[in-house]
């Protein structure tokens, strides 16, 4: 799939979004790779906005953590 510039920043953007939200006792190795791939996950089905890709991955933080720990 092939992404604009612009919201290749704006992934990244919520990526570092997303993860400065998650507590340090959370935050455990591989973590970051799999909320990346969340936000991938939802641009690939047209979620597009800083606001819906912070939202789309915040909301499966918690269930990353359960899986990674």
């Amino acid at each position: 799939m092939q992404y604009s510039s612009e919201l290749i920043q704006t992934m990244r953007q919520a990526l570092e979004a997303v993860m400065a939200n998650v507590p340090a006792h959370q935050s455990v190795f591989g973590l970051k790779a799999a909320v990346a791939e969340c936000i991938l996950k939802a641009a690939a089905h047209g979620q597009t906005s800083y606001d819906g890709l912070v939202t789309s991955a915040s909301d499966q933080v918690q269930a990353i953590v359960a899986m990674l720990t």
